[in-house]
């Protein structure tokens, strides 16, 4: 008898992470299968997508299980997922993280808003919405977001035994790293724990949602001659919130003593600065504010100010949009800097 609560016409019960590098979703997707088959017998595989290792590069992991008597040969990308686990809420810009899945599909989401805006967000016409506050447990733990998924997952596939995940975590930790053994199986249990669910009724007739193959910008149709890159820097699109781990710099004003420490160790030049007068009447730049659309959230600068100028907050969804208007910031989408 399976114990796989749904399954497509391969036999197979499909799980898809959408991440960027850096939130450990080739690890989670590790940890997941293993758990499944070490721990139930399950026949599972896992492998990632991914381009340049590098942090805030879009990462897809995918899970796949089956009963003990299929053979898993599949080992293309999962496009009509039964779960998706979306580790970042900047992904909704660039990519369609819930496409191709299924009716009665469950999306997670790491994320502290409420259930109606990330629905929104989603275009989730029906199935299950899950919210969980990963990064928020991962800093309070002090270890990282995808443990906290991954206890979140674990109620979801409530077909997995939680035990065998604690025991792939001292497995993974134990040797290398004692030290987070503990702190990683508390943020398991805490995902596990506080995870929500919100469903929306799906429709006798509904389908999966349409799968969706994102295309280059430029192919071999629509290069350049040459292969020419038209763009300094090799950058199309100035928006770097993709990168962003959950935290972004503050900026007050009023307690900022223009000193520029945090320009000097800026990698991105996020700074503004224009032209004005001291009181003396002396000439000087003074920090306008941050343009966030350069800002991967390294928090550098947040380290080197002297001052309370510049403190970490937690990131929220139109946050930096508001920061443009409010300091008349031009929202760039093309072309050079």
């Amino acid at each position: 008898m399976s114990i796989l609560p749904k399954k497509n016409d391969l036999g197979f019960f499909e799980i898809r992470l959408e991440s960027i590098g850096g939130l450990g979703a080739n690890l989670a997707g590790k940890m997941l299968a293993e758990a499944g088959v070490l721990g139930l017998g399950l026949n599972g595989s896992n492998f990632a997508s991914y381009g340049s290792e590098k942090k805030g590069s879009p990462v897809k992991s995918f899970i796949r299980f089956c009963d003990q008597g299929v053979e898993i040969r599949a080992h293309s990308p999962i496009e009509e997922p039964h779960v998706v686990g979306v580790f970042h809420e900047a992904l909704y810009k660039t990519i369609d993280v819930v496409s191709g899945l299924d009716p009665e599909g469950i999306v997670l989401v790491n994320s502290i808003r409420t259930f109606d805006d990330v629905k929104n967000d989603l275009k989730l016409e029906y199935g299950t919405l899950a919210i969980v506050d990963a990064l928020g447990i991962a800093v309070e733990e002090k270890t990282k977001v995808n443990t906290a998924m991954l206890g979140a997952l674990f109620k979801i596939c409530d077909f997995l035994n939680p035990e065998d995940m604690r025991t792939v975590i001292r497995k993974t930790f134990e040797k290398k790293y004692p030290h987070l053994v503990e702190p990683n199986i508390r943020t398991f249990d805490r995902g596990y724990n506080e995870v929500q669910f919100k469903s929306i009724e799906t429709p006798e007739d509904a389908t999966n949602k349409a799968f969706t193959r994102p295309k280059p910008a430029l192919g071999y149709l629509t290069q350049e001659i040459g292969g020419t890159i038209s763009a300094q820097g090799n950058s199309i699109l100035k928006d770097l919130s993709g990168s962003r781990q959950g935290f972004l710099p503050q900026f007050t004003q009023e307690e900022c003593i223009n000193c520029a420490q945090c320009d000097s160790v800026c990698p991105d030049y996020c700074f503004v600065w224009e032209a004005g007068e001291d009181k003396r009447g002396r000439k000087q730049m003074f920090l306008r504010g941050i343009d966030y659309q350069y800002c991967k959230g390294c928090l550098k600068c947040v380290e080197a100010c002297p001052t309370t100028a510049l403190k970490d907050i937690r990131e929220t969804i139109g946050f930096a949009e508001e920061n443009q208007v409010k300091h008349n910031f031009p929202l760039v989408t093309g072309g050079v800097m």
